[in-house]
Parts: structure tokens; sequence; C-alpha cells
């Protein structure tokens, strides 16, 4: 086992150095073709060349391969290589604030929105597919299936609008017409955004609406695992002993059950967080995504290159723990 996480540390570099070379080729062909983006930071008026020279200067973006359009700026991508790696040093946004300090403010709300996100997912993705894999055929197994493919058929920036107009506003101001319902249900989970004061319960809906596609696809996955599993000869085995139809499910049937389940989760992990991007957009989320999307918007590429950099790490490192899980949850799984 150790030899084989070390195997896979190891190939966290190319795949980490790969991203951050296609994010700084990216960056650098935006800023080629759109020009300096250190003039928005002046609006309307036009700095004189001194200032605006010092500042670009300041900022990064004085590299004479910034003017040559097509460069990919080795050069540059190799300092800012040794910036991350050796001083750990992410760079500054267009106002001069530290990248990871604005990582550090943004990522308790992501954290949050993702543990909501993927604590909904798995128990009552999980939960449904038990349902509907030990009654195959019956309705409620039809009822999962219809419910999780409308569901996986509905792109979740239409979900998440929707949501947000008919739960958190329309739905959301029949609450708050209501004096017997407390604030944090009315003013905090069924609100519309995002509301500072309910930091906790304002993140529940958004949370859930991340959430919603992966529950559908965690639900048909552990229905189709437990139906193909139930029919296994350890789990007729389980049953000739007499063992108690909850043991038989509960031990025998959903724990092999849930390899594939578990897979999808940790793969999943990164795809919520790309999900965060439109689901912190929607719901005015002061978290990763939303800081991702503003930073795209005004050209701050060190800002998205250092926030990409650690969500690459951050799912790399996920899916080593689901590798892991896997010995735990098969004895048969063996890593040399």
């Amino acid at each position: 086992m150790g030899r084989y996480v070390i195997r896979r540390l190891l190939q966290f570099i190319p795949t980490v150095l790969g991203t951050m070379f296609l994010l700084h080729y990216m960056t650098s062909l935006a800023i080629q073709f759109s020009g300096n983006p250190v003039r928005a930071l002046f609006g309307d008026r036009t700095p004189p060349p001194a200032l605006l020279e010092a500042v670009t200067e300041r900022l990064g973006y004085a590299d004479p391969c910034l003017d040559q359009r097509g460069n990919p700026c080795f050069g540059l991508f190799f300092d800012r290589v040794a910036d991350v790696f050796l001083r750990f040093d992410f760079g500054i946004n267009l106002r001069q604030r530290e990248v990871t300090e604005l990582v550090a403010d943004a990522i308790p709300f992501t954290l949050k929105l993702l543990v909501i996100a993927m604590v909904f997912e798995a128990v009552v993705g999980i939960a449904a597919g038990v349902w509907a894999g030990l009654r195959g055929g019956s309705f409620a197994d039809n009822l999962v299936k219809i419910s999780t493919v409308f569901v996986i058929s509905v792109p979740i920036f239409v979900l998440g609008v929707v949501v947000r107009e008919f739960v958190g506003v329309k739905f959301g101001n029949v609450l708050r017409d209501q004096a017997w319902i407390p604030e944090v249900i009315s003013n905090g989970m069924f609100s519309p955004g995002f509301k500072p004061d309910y930091p906790f319960a304002s993140l529940i809906i958004p949370g859930m609406v991340l959430g919603a596609v992966s529950l559908a696809t965690t639900a048909r996955l552990t229905r189709t695992s437990i139906m193909e599993n139930i029919r296994a000869d350890y789990v007729r085995t389980a049953r000739a002993k007499g063992l108690a139809n909850k043991r038989v499910i509960g031990v025998h049937t959903l724990r092999n059950s849930l390899i594939p389940v578990i897979t999808f989760l940790g793969v999943d992990i990164g795809a919520a967080m790309a999900g965060a991007v439109v689901t912190e957009t929607i719901f005015n989320v002061p978290g990763i995504g939303r800081l991702v999307t503003l930073s795209a918007r005004t050209g701050e590429s060190s800002v998205v290159i250092g926030v990409v950099t650690m969500l690459v790490l951050v799912v790399l490192v996920a899916n080593l723990l689901v590798d892991i899980l896997y010995a735990v949850l098969d004895p048969r799984i063996r890593y040399e």
C-alpha cells in the first residue's frame, strides 16, 4: 500500500504541471489578444504611461511575451511554477491582494456548499437506489428511474434559476408572510440568495441544487449494482445460512454494491467544484466558484491559475483516498 501511495503521489506532478501550463497558455492568449488587463483598473481614465508601466510590472504582466500573439511564454510559466512550489506564492490580483488570502476568505463557503451537496447526494441517492434495487419492476423502482432521468436531463444552471425563483422567491415570500415561522427558515433556508446573517442555513438550498444531478446518477448506480449483487452466489449462501435479511442486505449486498458508487462520488468532487461555479453565481455565494468567475471576467490570470491549481490538488487527493477506500470495502482488493 505504501509503494502504491508513493507512485500515485508522483503521478500528481505531471498532472498538476500539465493543468497549470494549459491554464497559463489560455490566460496568456487572452491577454495577448485582448490587451493589458491592468487598464481595467483605471476605467475610462487614461493613466500616465509611467504609472501604467509601474502597475503592470508590479502585477506581473510586463513580460514582453504577452505582447506577442501565440507566444506560449515558457519563461513566465517556469517563474510561476517556481513561485508556487518553492515559495508557495500564488500571485496577487489586480487590487494587489494575495491569491492565498482570497482563497482563505472564499473556501469556507465552498466547503460548506460541497459538504451539503455530497451528503445530500450520498444519503438520499444511496437510499433511493437501495429502495428501487430491492423492488425491481415495482412502482418504487419505476418512480426512481423516471425521477432520476428527469433530474439528469435538466442542466444545473436551469435547475438553479428555477429553484431560486420558485422556491427562494415565490415560496419564500409565502413563508416570510407567516409570523410564526422562524427567521432562520423563512429568511435563511428559503432565501433567494446567500445571506451573511444565516451563513449555513442559506447554503442548504444551493447545496441541494448542486448535488441534485449527481444524486440522480448515484441512485441509478446504486440501483443497478444492488440488482446485480442481490443475485450473486455469496448472497444466496448468506441467506441459506439463515442470516437476517437486514444483515444480508446491509453487510453483504450493500458493501460490495457501494464500490462503483464510491468511485463516482470520488470523481464527482471535481464535477461538484465545477458546478459550484454556476451555483455560487446564481445564488450569490461568495465562494471559490464565484471568485474564479469574477477573476476570469476581469482577466486576473494569476487568480484563475492559482485557484484552479489548488482545486486540482484537492481532486487528486480525493481520488487517491477513494482508491484506498476500495480496500476497506472489498478485502479482495490489494495494492502492490
